[in-house]
């Protein structure tokens, strides 16, 4: 049985990939348990390999050190991808008020830490990695570190002191999630609050009574308001136009018209009689409602048009079709002339249907194209994102030189190409399964190497009375600003719980708790405000870790 062992114990690159599965594998199986209605699911990754380590499963540290790194920065590039595209739309909406929510969790944590450890006789060393475990933030220890050796000071301890609060950590945010939903949370509050939830459009009928329009074209129309409106249909005398810009409006005639939702009822003025109709509802049929005119959902697959204006394209000149909506990942976006196209959107469009055929074939409609990744542009991502991390910035009055780190770093560069990737023609489109795929692995692989890591010592360190002390004091550093932040935010009743869950999430820099909400709640929001705060979060803590080494010991 000597193989069997040295495929375990001894260190390889073959025992790295059996050490590093066999933790996955078996976490992600624990994961499901429930006991009542709830699981931890992919966090228990991180608890399998703590308990892998104490037992005495290593494997050689520079392939553990790889592989942690790999998968932390696989999974927060990748998250920044998918949220990209609603990133800042959701930073100009609420994206503000998040922060200052984030900042106040970030504030608390740090008052309590300054006003604790005299009282309890830690060293402020020992209480910096006490509050970086808490939060669940490598980056800050290392930060921590640094200005520790800076000034001469060993920083073992604080190190130690990070990995014995870290799993405390990671389950005291998702303890204080299940107790806020538990004891505070209504059924309101689950309901989305935000504007920017998926579909942005509403379709609504009218009857054109507005005498002002009577002989006007649509172009003129559209100039005559500030708001944003789609014709996609007009019935007059029994009979369906496909409007142009060119297209003159009657009185009496029906327009379907598509606009954002909340200028859906300001349309009624402009028009001027609303039918009362539900064109919104699921399952319409709308190659039903006019023989002669057909709506189809074309997506675009030639990288050529990826990052053009839709305004540019000419599609109601050249071929006599509207596009009304165009669906982008789980959102839909109202098609208007200065939207821009992104590889993969799948665009709605209203024509006859031998018009259709010639825009289908101009937008590719290749669907086959779109279920490879493009893994280059990934990869090519990802080291984008590590240059960003390690560019030191600095700031008056602390030595060492502050860095985003190997997680703010490519999150941030995930976002902005999600996001502006199709202004500069760049093609970011990942299908949403194989997106979640690499998320998923990226999390398992660091959830795993973390735990080993710190299993070391960890039970060792824990039964000891200073050790357990120092339990205590982390779970009182999670749980309290989670808790009492979330609560506040609750009480407002201007942000919906998914989102304040996110955004609790964020500010902790907890990816397993964000995994854990994101599998409780329906929907994409808690992903959107985790990564609107986690930047601003995770670098203020950076910050506030070095400055409280420089200031007050």
């Amino acid at each position: 049985m000597d193989w069997l062992s040295t495929l375990f114990l001894t260190h390889s690159a073959i025992q790295t990939v059996v050490v590093v599965s066999l933790i996955v594998a078996l976490g992600m199986a624990l994961g499901k348990l429930r006991v009542g209605n709830v699981s931890l699911g992919i966090a228990f990754v991180f608890f399998t390999g703590i308990v892998a380590g104490h037992f005495g499963l290593t494997i050689d540290g520079d392939i553990l050190s790889y592989t942690e790194t790999l998968g932390l920065v696989l999974f927060v590039y990748t998250l920044g991808l998918s949220v990209g595209p609603t990133f800042f739309s959701s930073l100009r909406n609420e994206g503000l008020a998040l922060n200052l929510w984030s900042l106040g969790v970030v504030a608390l944590g740090t008052l309590m830490a300054l006003l604790l450890y005299k009282p309890l006789g830690i060293p402020l060393s020992d209480m910096v990695g006490l509050l970086c475990g808490a939060t669940t933030n490598t980056p800050a220890l290392g930060a921590a570190q640094q200005a520790l050796e800076h000034l001469g000071l060993p920083s073992g301890r604080a190190a130690l002191a990070t990995a014995v609060t870290y799993p405390m950590g990671v389950l005291g945010v998702i303890l204080a999630i299940m107790l806020m939903r538990r004891l505070f949370v209504t059924e309101d509050d689950l309901k989305p609050r935000s504007s920017d939830e998926d579909n942005h459009t509403s379709v609504v009928q009218f009857v054109v009574v507005n005498p002002a329009l009577d002989g006007k074209q649509v172009a003129a129309v559209s100039q005559m308001t500030h708001m944003h409106f789609i014709i996609s249909r007009i019935w007059r005398n029994r009979r369906v136009i496909i409007p142009v810009a060119t297209t003159t409006l009657r009185r009496g005639d029906n327009v379907l018209v598509v606009t954002n939702k909340e200028e859906a009822d300001a349309m009624e003025i402009l028009f001027g009689q609303r039918v009362e109709k539900d064109w919104n509802r699921d399952r319409i049929d709308w190659n039903h409602i006019d023989s002669k005119v057909e709506s189809r959902v074309l997506v675009l697959s030639r990288r050529v048009l990826n990052g053009k204006r839709l305004g540019q394209l000419q599609l109601r000149n050249t071929y006599g079709v509207n596009v009304s909506r165009v669906h982008r990942g789980d959102i839909t976006l109202l098609a208007t002339d200065d939207l821009r196209l992104q590889y993969g959107d799948r665009v709605t469009v209203v024509g006859e249907p031998s018009h259709l055929d010639e825009v289908e074939r101009f937008f590719g409609n290749s669907v086959q194209l779109l279920s490879e990744p493009n893994i280059g542009s990934i990869f090519l991502g990802m080291i984008v994102g590590l240059i960003v991390g390690t560019v030191p910035i600095s700031l008056p009055g602390i030595h060492s030189p502050i860095r985003l780190g190997i997680a703010g770093g490519p999150i941030v560069v995930g976002i902005l190409v999600g996001a502006l990737g199709p202004r500069l023609h760049f093609i970011s489109y990942t299908t949403r399964s194989a997106s979640l795929m690499l998320r998923k692995l990226g999390l398992a692989l660091y959830l795993a190497c973390l735990g080993l890591d710190a299993g070391h010592d960890f039970f060792q360190t824990v039964v000891r009375p200073e050790g357990l002390m120092w339990v205590g004091v982390g779970f009182v550093l999670t749980v309290v600003p989670v808790l009492l932040v979330g609560w506040i935010a609750l009480r407002t009743k201007r942000m919906d719980f998914a989102t304040i869950c996110g955004m609790l999430c964020g500010s902790m820099a907890n990816p397993m708790a964000l995994t854990y909400a994101s599998d409780t709640i329906d929907g994409h929001r808690p992903s959107v405000s985790y990564a609107s705060v986690y930047p601003l979060g995770m670098f203020v803590r950076v910050v506030v870790a070095q400055v409280i080494i420089m200031f007050f010991l």
